[in-house]
């Protein structure tokens, strides 16, 4: 899991770095925010990316623009004054401590053979709010403190050092998380959700993709409806779920409640939370749990394999046990169907 997490965060920020390099070429206006106070910043743009990022001094907004074709190479400044002024209507402006980043294409127009990917870079004070949309391009958000809403129905959904309300919709691409705490809510149809370094009350989800979560605190809900959930060193309340991959977590210190319809369940927990919860309707369930503690125990598989238990009162065969270990405590209820179930005690 920790490689997939490297590698996916790996090329997130190879594709940053690269398109920054990129952009440059294509700076074609550049604002000073310095004297205007901004607290709200609402930008949207129909193909390009928009970056906004939170600093201390030098506020500003840069344009991006450039062919949307291939074909089109770097365009001169007269062709794209031409199209800007034929085909989109561009508005960047200040009022009220608010910043207005719109490019949009005219109604009345039908160049989409010549469109423009019209990108923003936005750099506000750090307790700045935010809602932000593009029709295709990337997304990323740094350095923040405010309320941050933000859509894509293409792009990659880029989140690091960003507190307070976060809500963030993507409709294909992948989300990358980390650094950040609040209140947090991240989703994908289609891509892969990485994050890390992170706390607060989180709610990530996919349609399609992988999850892999570490070093999380708080209260961590992960779903994908057809990948896989990976996670390591997690405190607080974790609910995990998939539709039909694996889920593999490991050094838990939470409460945990998981489960899949079609994989396997590996769980690796160092200090339980207030219960554990594991269902399976047809693969195995793997669950290491510390020996030194007080459980009720509710085991339900085709097949139970499971060491002996010191200090257990109840009953139990080769398929259901249910009792208290250690004079009872924490409720473990696991229920692999007709899958095996394999306890162990660290």
């Amino acid at each position: 899991m920790k490689k997939i997490c490297i590698i996916l965060l790996l090329a997130v920020f190879c594709y940053s770095a690269q398109a920054q390099d990129n952009y440059q070429k294509y700076l074609w206006l550049t604002k000073s925010l310095s004297n205007e106070s901004i607290t709200n910043v609402e930008a949207e743009t129909s193909g390009g990316n928009i970056e906004l990022k939170g600093v201390d001094a030098d506020a500003r907004i840069e344009v991006y623009i450039q062919g949307s074709n291939s074909s089109d190479g770097k365009l001169s400044k007269e062709e794209i004054t031409a199209r800007l002024e034929r085909d989109y209507d561009l508005n960047i402006s200040t009022a009220d401590h608010k910043l207005t980043a719109i490019a949009r294409h005219k109604k009345n127009s039908n160049s989409w053979k010549h469109g423009l990917s019209i990108s923003f870079r936005i750099y506000v004070p750090h307790q700045s709010s935010s809602h932000v949309v593009t029709s295709g391009g990337n997304i990323s958000i740094g350095n923040l403190s405010g309320t941050e809403d933000f859509t894509t129905s293409g792009g990659n959904l880029m989140i690091d050092q960003v507190s307070g309300h976060i809500k963030g919709v993507t409709s294909g691409g992948n989300v990358s998380l980390s650094n950040s705490h609040d209140n947090i809510d991240l989703s994908t149809s289609g891509g892969n959700v990485v994050a890390k370094n992170s706390k607060g009350n989180i709610n990530l989800s996919t349609s399609g993709g992988n999850v892999g979560l570490a070093d999380l605190q708080g209260n961590i809900t992960a779903t994908t409806s057809g990948g896989n959930v990976e996670a390591k060193t997690i405190a607080g309340e974790l609910q995990a779920s998939t539709s039909g991959g694996n889920v593999g977590l490991l050094d838990l210190s939470c409460s945990l409640d998981a489960s899949t319809s079609g994989g396997n369940i590996k769980v690796e927990i160092i200090a339980p939370g207030k219960y554990v919860k594991l269902k399976n309707a047809g693969g195995n369930i793997d669950l290491q749990i510390p020996e030194n503690k007080g459980y009720n125990l509710k085991l339900y598989a085709e097949k139970l394999e499971i060491p002996h238990i010191s200090n257990f009162s109840g009953t139990g065969s080769n398929k259901r046990m249910e009792g208290t270990m250690n004079g009872g405590g924490i409720p473990v209820t696991v229920d692999a169907g007709d899958g095996k179930v394999f306890l162990t005690f660290k």
